[in-house]
C-alpha cells in the first residue's frame, strides 16, 4: 500500500526528470550517443555500488536475459523520444509520450490479468488534453508524433515488466541490467546508426569535458538515483499510477526552463490551464482509490 511519502517521493523523481530537458539543452552531443554514454556511466556506477554493498547479482539466466531485452525497450523509448522532437518539435513529442498513461491503463491489465478500469482510461485521455492545452500543437508532423506515440507504448511496456521484476528483485539489480541491455542494443546497431541516421556519419566517440560533466549527472542523478528509485516505488504504486504522475514532468520542465534560461513566455494562459487539467488528473487517481479502498474495507 503507497503513503503520502511514496507519492512524494514519486514526484521529487519526475522533478530530476523534468531536470534532463535542461541537461538536453547543455549537451551537445547527438541523442543516441547521449543515450549510449548515459546507460554505459550507470551500468559502471550501479554495478560498483552493487559490488560494494554486496547485492547480489545472480537472478537466474532467465530473469537476467528478460531485463536485458527489457533494457533494448527502453533504449527504444528513449532515443525515440528525442529522434521525434528532431523531426518535429519538443510540444509534439510530448503530445506524443502523454500516451503513455492510456497505453498503460490497456496493457497491465491485460498483462497482470485483471478487468481494464475505464476511469484510468479517462484519466489517460485527460492528460493528453491538458499536454495539447499546455503546447497548443500542431499536429501536422506526423511522423515525430507516430515516433512519441510509439516511445509511449515502450514506456509503457517496460513499466509493466518492471512493476512484476520489482516484487522480486532489488531495484539496482533491475536497473543494472537493463541498462547493460540498452547500452548493448546501441552498440550492436551502431554500424546502422552511422551508414543512415547519423547527421555527421560517424559516431561521436570524443567529449568534451562540459558534456562529459552534463553526463555524468544525467547518468548518476537522473538515471541511478531516479531511474532505480521510481523501479523500487512500484513495489507499492501501481504502474498506472507512475505512469500517470510522470505527466507531471513537462509542467516541472517549463518551470525549470523558466529558471534557468527565463522562458517565461511560455507560461501563459494555455500553461496555467492545462496544467490544471493534468494536476487534477494526476492527483484525483490516489484520492479515487483511497476512497474505493476504503470502501471495500468497510463492506
Amino acid at each position: 500500500m503507497a503513503s503520502v511519502k511514496d507519492y512524494v517521493h514519486l514526484n521529487f523523481i519526475v522533478v530530476i526528470w523534468g531536470f534532463t530537458a535542461i541537461l538536453g539543452l547543455l549537451i551537445t552531443i547527438p541523442a543516441v550517443e547521449v543515450v549510449f554514454y548515459r546507460t554505459f556511466i550507470s551500468a559502471i556506477a550501479i554495478a560498483s555500488m552493487m559490488w560494494l554493498a554486496k547485492t547480489k547479482f545472480n537472478i537466474g539466466s532467465a530473469n537476467i536475459i528478460k531485463l536485458l531485452l527489457t533494457g533494448g525497450v527502453v533504449s527504444g523509448h528513449w532515443i525515440l523520444f528525442f529522434a521525434s522532437a528532431r523531426v518535429s518539435n519538443a510540444s509534439v513529442s510530448l503530445i506524443g509520450l502523454a500516451t503513455v498513461a492510456l497505453w498503460t491503463s490497456i496493457i497491465d491489465p491485460l498483462v497482470n490479468k485483471r478487468q481494464i478500469k475505464l476511469f484510468e482510461v479517462f484519466l489517460g485521455l485527460i492528460i493528453i488534453v491538458g499536454l495539447y492545452i499546455i503546447y497548443n500543437v500542431n499536429l501536422d508532423y506526423k511522423l515525430g508524433l507516430f515516433m512519441a506515440v510509439i516511445s509511449a507504448l515502450l514506456a509503457a511496456i517496460f513499466s509493466v515488466i518492471n512493476g512484476r521484476m520489482a516484487q522480486k528483485h532489488h531495484h539496482f539489480t533491475i536497473t543494472l541490467y537493463e541498462m547493460i541491455g540498452a547500452f548493448a542494443v546501441i552498440l550492436i546497431c551502431t554500424p546502422a546508426y552511422t551508414s543512415y541516421f547519423s547527421e555527421s556519419g560517424a559516431f561521436v566517440w570524443q567529449l568534451g569535458w562540459a558534456d562529459f560533466f552534463y553526463l555524468i549527472v544525467l547518468a548518476l542523478v537522473c538515471t541511478v538515483y531516479a531511474f532505480s528509485a521510481s523501479v523500487e516505488l512500484l513495489k507499492r504504486i501501481s504502474v498506472f499510477a507512475s505512469n500517470l504522475t510522470i505527466h507531471m514532468e513537462p509542467i516541472y520542465g517549463i518551470i525549470l526552463a523558466v529558471l534557468f534560461f527565463q522562458e517565461h513566455e511560455q507560461l501563459n494562459t494555455g500553461f496555467y490551464l492545462g496544467s490544471a487539467i493534468i494536476v487534477l488528473a494526476v492527483f484525483s487517481y490516489p484520492v479515487v482509490k483511497f476512497y474505493k479502498n476504503r470502501k471495500m474495507r468497510l463492506r
